[in-house]
């Protein structure tokens, strides 16, 4: 491997001491000298996700994979590693507790970020965020990971929703190539993030490396017609915004708060390329989280009002009903349901409206009919052209 030559490779070099220091600090594992090194690998051929269905099995029987990784195969173009948010498990519903087996591959590879703009991201199976993972209480779930022989990093991954060491964190310490797990009883149902925490964790967060759990309640959650798979990040580059070629990471940037994209599902204004799609009458449900890893969210749908809120993604707790704005912290998560009454293009942001000109919204499209009793538009022609701008 050979050392890093331009930019922030030293810089991050630099601070290696402060950054191992800091790990110890926090009970994180001390990270060898030889993983700070950051090179550009060839970019990693995008596979299609394996589907995310979770095997009904005895809670002794037969271990069954939750997910599958497929074959890394390298190319000189880069990946699309937008999670699509209808990539979800079905819901779980009324079933016994189970033993699961979650498969997670860390692969370093260069993404679309924005138009004419690639990123080295890290990622959890190719895509921003990892899988949806779908569990109830009570279940036995094992926990598999490697770390792609081509990475140049060390990976590993920190369940909030482990009830143990680091979240997993320690068991799954991988260097380049090697492999580790552990196993955990999902304890307390809710929505909640997992992330690499490898030192610097921001770092491995920023890049790409979150996703999240549902633990679902005993008897699973009240049905709804359509499910959403949305997280919210930060990309510090060392380029400004709008730039094109293959960006670069900038460390200053990232210690001083200071992200040049904000993005739904890992690249900039990927949600509102490739709507969501919904129809008049449906409840839509959206499972949201923030990676970050330093903003806060403040979650909203423009001209939707959330029915029910899970705050802070407890399924335990009654919901909030009738809201019009969710904070999520980074590391958090909620879950929000809404009925669509009438159709049209519905913008999904952060309220800290700013971000949306850094590449952070949203479309949520609803089709069907009118309904003029909740809502009627006096000129539909020129708000139709308005909206095509």
């Amino acid at each position: 491997m050979h050392l890093p030559k331009d930019r922030n490779d030293r810089v991050m070099l630099g601070g290696g001491a402060v950054l191992v220091a800091l790990g110890l600090a926090v009970g994180l594992s001390n990270l060898p000298a030889s993983t700070y090194a950051y090179t550009a690998n060839a970019a990693l051929l995008e596979q299609p996700a394996a589907p995310q269905t979770y095997h009904s099995v005895p809670a002794n029987g037969p271990v069954k994979h939750a997910h599958n990784v497929g074959k890394i195969v390298k190319t000189d173009n880069p990946i699309s590693i937008v999670r699509d948010p209808t990539d979800i498990p079905p819901p779980i519903g009324k079933r016994a507790p189970q033993r699961l087996k979650v498969d997670l591959e860390t692969v370093e590879v260069t993404g679309n970020l924005a138009d004419g703009a690639t990123y080295r991201y890290w990622t959890f199976n190719q895509k921003v965020p990892g899988p949806f993972i779908r569990v109830r209480a009570g279940d036995t779930v094992e926990v598999h990971l490697k770390n792609n022989d081509d990475s140049v990093m060390m990976h590993n991954v920190d369940f909030h929703a482990v009830t143990g060491p680091g979240g997993g964190a320690k068991a799954t310490d991988a260097a380049p190539g090697e492999s580790r797990g552990f196993e955990f009883t999902a304890i307390k149902p809710g929505l909640y993030v997992y992330h690499c925490a490898v030192p610097m964790a921001a770092q491995h967060i920023s890049n790409g490396m979150y996703g999240m759990i549902l633990v679902e309640p005993e008897g699973g959650m009240p049905k709804v017609d359509r499910e959403f798979y949305v997280m919210q990040g930060e990309i510090y580059t060392e380029q400004k915004l709008g730039a094109k070629g293959e960006l670069t990471e900038s460390y200053d940037k990232l210690l001083g708060e200071r992200p040049e994209y904000f993005v739904f599902n890992g690249a900039s204004m990927a949600l509102a390329k490739a709507p969501m799609k919904a129809k008049v009458g449906e409840t839509v449900r959206i499972f949201f989280g923030v990676g970050g890893p330093n903003y806060t969210s403040s979650f909203h749908v423009i001209g939707e009002m959330f029915d029910h809120v899970y705050s802070m993604g407890s399924l335990s707790s009654q919901p909030v009903r009738d809201v019009q704005t969710v904070t999520v912290p980074p590391g958090g998560a909620t879950v929000v349901d809404f009925k669509l009454e009438v159709p049209g293009k519905f913008m999904l942001v952060d309220h800290a409206l700013s971000r949306v000109e850094r590449g952070l919204a949203g479309v949520l499209e609803v089709s069907g009919p009118d309904n003029p009793d909740v809502f009627k538009d006096y000129d539909p022609v020129k708000s139709a052209q308005s909206m095509s701008h």
